[in-house]
């Protein structure tokens, strides 16, 4: 499942900050702030690419408020943050700080002990943290 969709809160909430949007932007060659917005497969191009050489990076700024809003609709807000699981995740993330975070103890204790099973786990996380907030947050 891609997404989990807020099946009892038609009215989106603000599950991500267009504030931290934004300062990931800065770094947005590295396709960081696509991540967080839930948009993998082109944060990984513009990780291989240096933000579509540049261009799409600089498109972005403008597109923000609009991944901004389509994030808050999509994503279950709750108990854990988004915000603070992304900022967890992108400085500890070997550590599985943001495992613990989410209360998933025994993949962060097993991340801490291999460094994010040996990044790989690291690399998924990236990949798929925000639809693991929404599942937590929808229990």
């Amino acid at each position: 499942m891609n997404s989990i969709k807020k099946a009892n809160n038609p009215i989106s909430s603000d599950s991500h900050s267009k504030t931290i949007g934004y300062i990931l932007w800065i770094f947005g060659f590295s396709g960081a702030h696509r991540f967080y917005y839930g948009k993998p497969v082109s944060g990984t191009i513009y990780f291989f690419t240096l933000g579509l050489l540049g261009i799409g990076w600089f498109v972005d700024l403008f597109l923000i408020p609009g991944m901004d809003k389509e994030a808050d609709y999509k994503y279950v807000n709750g108990k854990v943050d988004y915000t603070v699981a992304w900022i967890l995740l992108t400085f500890l993330g070997p550590f599985g700080i943001h495992r613990f975070y989410m209360g998933k103890w025994a993949t962060g204790l097993i991340y801490m002990l291999t460094g994010g099973l040996f990044l790989i786990g690291y690399l998924y996380d990236y990949w798929t943290l925000n639809e693991q907030i929404s599942k937590v947050n929808a229990q």
